[in-house]
């Protein structure tokens, strides 16, 4: 950790996190591991967007194997925005640094802690800090604790301000728990400005106090009247993005001018101008004090996409059209577009996802372990796409034939959604042969296919697992009894590849080449209905992953599991085992109380995966 001539710090993304989970570990929390990018029973999200978002159950009350003070880094991944990136702060994979008391420790240990790790871990200087609490209204009241915890530990009054519930109120909807939280923020202006010497109430909005960290307090339960209740077990939530707060320490405009990134942006400048590399610099990059500053936002899209696309290929992902499959194929294409422009024609996808393993391996193991399905992935992906690209240009020729002056903006919408063949590259062909696109008609015409395509990006599904009723849970004991029944008519390599739990029907995903016959839908449905008909009682067992494994018990994700892991095994009085897995949601007492289990549908969902859909009556 160096000090710049302009007092801010240099640290590396390497620095904080494990800064974070050593300070942790210090204050008796497990250091538990990144859960995958794509959630496990929570159809409500294709992937995981927060640190708390695979913590949900345990901060509903239910048992965590690893007790009840945890801390992480959690990958994520958010794509509602992905049009947004390439500017200075909008990324669609970022590290989240958390920590979590289960109804252990509360405000004052939170809050003594937080200040702790800014200003003696960090070493931040404190006239640069500030922070806010929740300034009470009519629904809860203001949190003079926190105010009061804030100021014993060592912040000056100052800076501390009472904001509304829109900055300093969680809730997880609009039922349920809630509560007031606490942020942090850190002056990246220049310190000589009078604004810094202001009480924090008045200058809060000044945009060089940048937030930092969220501590929340899961403080109480809000009940249909809207009145609220203490919550019996109070819970606390943090989170500090990791790429951002690297950036605001370090000074850096973007999070692109950190480690997180020098890299991979120095790796695409030479794919840009492999012969000469002072080009290549100013196609995409130039050096200053702290580091490397990003000029050219087709690099940048390349660098943030390809980073995603590793990520969630190392978490058993592959380009497809459907749900997950869907949002890698699209992050990957747009970034060989980018490509494209920055006059990259060869497949270069794989030279960069080399570099974000040996950047990321480290951290997240499982990247390393998937490599050669990460580059095998990502070279059949670009190759295709090159191919795809060759098709729209063929494609455009036969349209331009017969176009005197302007291409409409449904045929260049045509080429879009048939081809994948991007605006610009009409546009570009256009020119040459002096036309002229309907740019505004193809945005209509795009933007609606966009409002029906964005609900799936990040809430696709309504309803599903997180409601923990009745009828979904009974779905997801259903979908260990379907693994059981296909791993048994089929073999022993089938493992689950996703599923999509709702109150009407189960959908569900398997490793498999070929459809299922007739005969193998029906032996599968057997399987399962004589499950239910044994009325086999549910086994909760906790146990060591080593041990699970010894065992034989069943796992398709077993990297994001810890140390500690809970076994649910459903066995009849005959002794039969059907069904013994690796589980964190909930499950029916017993199989009897499923209901008859019907396969409805079975088709696939992408190369080598298979997809039913079935239902309970």
């Amino acid at each position: 950790m160096l000090l710049s001539k302009k007092n801010y710090m240099h640290y590396t993304t390497d620095d904080l996190r494990n800064k974070w989970l050593e300070f942790y570990a210090k204050k008796s929390h497990a250091i538990i591991p990144s859960s995958g990018v794509v959630p496990e029973n929570d159809p409500t999200a294709l992937f995981i967007n927060s640190g708390m978002h695979p913590l949900v159950p345990y901060l509903m009350g239910e048992k965590h194997p690893k007790g009840v003070r945890l801390a992480n880094a959690q990958k994520c991944i958010r794509t509602g925005d992905i049009d947004e990136v390439g500017d200075a702060t909008h990324l669609t994979f970022f590290e989240m640094l958390g920590n979590w008391s289960l109804g252990d420790y509360f405000k004052e240990d939170q809050i003594a802690w937080s200040f702790e790790f800014l200003t003696k871990v960090l070493a931040l200087p404190l006239d640069r800090l500030a922070v806010s609490v929740f300034e009470g209204d009519e629904n809860a009241p203001r949190d003079d604790e926190a105010a009061q915890i804030w100021e014993k530990v060592g912040m000056p009054k100052t800076k501390i301000a009472y904001l509304d519930a829109n900055e300093n109120w969680w809730a997880k909807g609009e039922t349920g728990p809630c509560g007031p939280d606490t942020e942090m923020f850190y002056w990246t202006g220049d310190h000589d400005d009078p604004e810094l010497q202001k009480p924090y109430q008045e200058t809060w909005e000044n945009p060089n106090w940048v937030e930092i960290w969220n501590d929340v307090f899961m403080q109480f339960n809000k009940k249909p009247d809207g009145s609220l209740e203490p919550l019996p077990a109070q819970n606390v939530d943090t989170g500090m993005g990791l790429e951002r707060t690297v950036a605001v320490l370090n000074g850096q405009k973007s999070v692109y001018q950190t480690d997180a990134f020098t890299d991979i942006l120095t790796a695409i400048a030479k794919l840009c101008c492999p012969e000469n590399p002072e080009k290549a610099a100013a196609h995409c990059i130039v050096a200053d004090p702290l580091g490397i500053s990003m000029e050219n936002d087709s690099a940048r899209v390349i660098a943030d996409h390809l980073r995603s696309g590793t990520i969630i290929l190392g978490d058993g992902v592959i380009p497809s059209n459907l749900d997950q499959g869907y949002i890698l194929r699209r992050l990957l294409r747009r970034a060989i577009r980018h490509g494209r422009k920055l006059g990259i024609t060869t497949n270069f996808t794989v030279k960069i996802a080399k570099v974000v393993i040996q950047k990321l391996g480290s951290a997240y193991p499982e990247l390393k372990k998937n490599q050669a399905l990460i580059e095998k992935e990502l070279e059949r992906e670009e190759s295709q796409f090159r191919r795809t690209l060759e098709k729209g240009e063929k494609e455009f020729e036969k349209i331009a034939v017969n176009i005197k002056d302007e291409v409409s903006g449904q045929q260049a919408f045509d080429l879009f959604q048939t081809y994948g063949f991007p605006l610009e590259m009409t546009v570009e062909l256009a020119e040459e042969k002096g036309l002229t696109v309907a740019e505004a008609d193809f945005q209509k015409a795009f933007k609606a296919h966009q409002k029906l395509s964005k609900k799936g990006s990040e809430q696709k599904f309504a309803g599903g697992l997180a409601d923990h009723s009745e009828k979904t849970t009974a779905y997801h004991t259903a979908t260990h009894l379907l693994l059981a029944g296909l791993r048994s008519v089929l073999g022993d390599y089938v493992h689950q590849k996703g599923s999509n739990i709702t109150e009407k029907r189960l959908r569900f995903d398997f490793n498999h080449e070929s459809k299922l016959t007739d005969e193998e839908k029906k032996a599968v449905e057997d399987y399962v209905n004589k499950a239910i008909e044994a009325d086999a009682p549910q086994l909760l067992e906790e146990m060591d992953k080593s041990e699970a494994k010894a065992q034989g018990v069943e796992g398709s994700f077993w990297e994001k599991y810890p140390d500690r892991v809970k076994v649910y095994t459903f066995k009849d009085a005959q002794g039969k085992i059907w069904t013994q897995e690796l589980c964190g949601g909930p499950h029916a007492e017993s199989t009897g109380k499923l209901g008859v289990f019907k396969i409805k549908k079975e088709q696939s969902c992408g190369r080598g995966i298979r997809r039913i859909k079935a239902v309970l009556s």
